[in-house]
């Protein structure tokens, strides 16, 4: 691993533990050169199926620009970082574990709304608005009313699970 501060090309490893969810390893790094520390993370690299656009190009998955636009929905609202991390690392093991080499793109929009009424409603709306382009103050409304007709994230956690369903 080159050093970010010197450019030397031999660091050596003084920690490793796990990281989120378990899903990557944390080390930190010493530069043998210069002696500064740095932390890098390690994941491993999985196929990811390709998204297929509403207009019918195909690209590559990018779990950057997914947890940039909920970050964006989520922006001066009350959720953690790592609660947004969370959330995106559940969208990628889902796709991950569909086992199809290609998703529509209207698909992830559904499964990050999903996670987004999980985390926060006005973000939710936000994401909502911008995702299914709400032409009026009655889609605004209409979707409000939908959302309150829902028990809350933390009514659904005290009910119990009749059905064997996980929200995961």
């Amino acid at each position: 691993m080159r050093c970010p501060f010197c450019g030397a090309n031999d660091t050596k490893v003084i920690d490793s533990r796990l990281s989120g969810e378990g899903d990557q390893v944390r080390r930190r790094r010493e530069c043998t050169a210069c002696k500064e520390r740095f932390t890098t993370y390690e994941t491993a690299e999985l196929s990811l199926p390709r998204v297929k656009k509403s207009d019918g190009r195909r690209v590559a998955f990018d779990g950057h620009k997914l947890s940039a636009g909920m970050r964006r929905a989520l922006e001066k609202r009350p959720v953690k970082t790592e609660a947004i991390d969370a959330a995106v690392n559940r969208i990628t093991r889902k796709l991950m574990a569909s086992g199809d080499s290609e998703v529509e793109s209207r698909d992830i929009g559904e499964l990050v709304m999903d996670e987004l009424k999980r985390l926060d409603q006005v973000a939710y709306v936000r994401f909502a608005s911008v995702y299914r382009q709400f032409e009026d103050v009655d889609a605004f409304r209409e979707e409000i009313d939908r959302l309150k007709a829902q028990p809350s994230p933390e009514a659904r956690k005290q009910q119990l699970d009749l059905l064997g369903e996980d929200d995961d």
